[in-house]
């Protein structure tokens, strides 16, 4: 009881969950439309603009996620923004011009004549590349503890190909959803290729994360833990196994399994979100600064909270609203 009425243990861990929650959620929605973008070059010109249909009512809500997530570890654990921001900057800045890029691109190539658009369509895809490899790389070094040696370079480059990748697959499974006939078609092909960079991903962060540190692989491999931990990794199997047969048998007659890749494809990137907290608590920077330690005075937490308390909820809503409202197949996106 003292430690849950402790406000400096309470409200850091509050505050690490609800950065957590954040970031999960931006990595499953501005996942997929970054991976849609990243599958334009594979598109005609038809299906690239039926694809950005389907994602035009949420891509920019999406992003509120990112900002909400470094929100929260600017204000509730500066110090830790601090390190991990400077050893990230130049992946950081490359991000944000990746999405600043495919922001602009997303509305230019609607209004602009059509013989620009093809140059739009390029700068959504370039955007859209260089935002999901900046996210993949700074998820490598943050895997190797931030630190810079070839070797942690190397493994982050390899990290943002696959997480590139990733969202490639996660992004052909939301065109599933949202479409029907050949394009539908099509992004069960990108799926079925795209599966095996996604299993590589996660295996390869998996097998990493406990070769870097002693305490992350006493933590998954002692007994009982390791017992208590097994769900995770057969679910994952599980997962992928019925993610390959439902897409050998995509698409059905009635459209009546569309969702599963999709619902599927979160709940696996779920299921490593939560393996990869599992592993790195309390840790903010990996082996350097706990959450505890980058906190904010708790005073500070508490002011932030009450603010948090109507914010999220706001957030959260106008996300399941556009959701709700626009739900179904993706029909013509227009401005007029």
């Amino acid at each position: 009881m003292t430690y849950f009425g402790d406000p400096t243990h309470w409200l850091p861990l509050t505050f690490a969950a609800l950065m957590g929650l954040s970031i999960l959620v931006y990595v499953v929605l501005d996942g997929f439309d970054l991976g849609v973008g990243i599958l334009f070059p594979f598109a005609d010109e038809a299906e690239k603009d039926r694809m950005v249909d389907s994602i035009g009512p949420f891509w920019d809500a999406n992003e509120t996620w990112l900002v909400l997530a470094i929100g929260i570890l600017l204000v509730a654990f500066p110090t830790a923004h601090g390190v991990i921001l400077t050893s990230l900057y130049l992946p950081v800045a490359i991000m944000l011009i990746g999405l600043i890029l495919r922001g602009v691109a997303f509305e230019f190539r609607v209004k602009a004549p059509a013989h620009h658009k093809s140059s739009w369509n390029m700068a959504f895809f370039t955007g859209s590349l260089m935002t999901a490899l900046a996210q993949g790389f700074m998820l490598g070094k943050y895997v190797m503890g931030l630190e810079s040696t070839f070797g942690t370079w190397i493994f982050a480059a390899i990290t943002a190909v696959f997480l590139a990748v990733g969202y490639s697959f996660i992004g052909a499974c939301w065109v599933i959803l949202k479409t029907d006939g050949g394009l539908q078609q099509k992004a069960v092909d990108w799926a079925k290729g795209g599966i095996w960079g996604l299993i590589t991903g996660i295996s390869a962060v998996s097998l990493a994360t406990p070769w870097v540190s002693q305490r992350i692989f006493d933590k998954w491999f002692t007994f009982p833990e390791f017992f208590l931990l097994l769900p995770l990794p057969l679910m994952s199997g599980i997962l992928i196994a019925l993610l390959w047969y439902a897409l050998r048998h995509l698409p059905t007659r009635n459209d009546s399994w569309a969702w599963f890749p999709f619902a599927a494809s979160i709940t696996l990137f779920t299921l490593a979100f939560f393996g990869m907290a599992y592993s790195f608590y309390p840790y903010v920077v990996p082996e350097q600064l706990t959450i505890y330690e980058a906190a904010s005075a708790p005073e500070s937490l508490f002011i932030i909270l009450i603010g948090t308390v109507f914010v999220l909820p706001v957030i959260a809503g106008y996300t399941v609203m556009a959701y709700t409202i626009f739900r179904g197949k993706a029909t013509e996106l227009r401005y007029d």
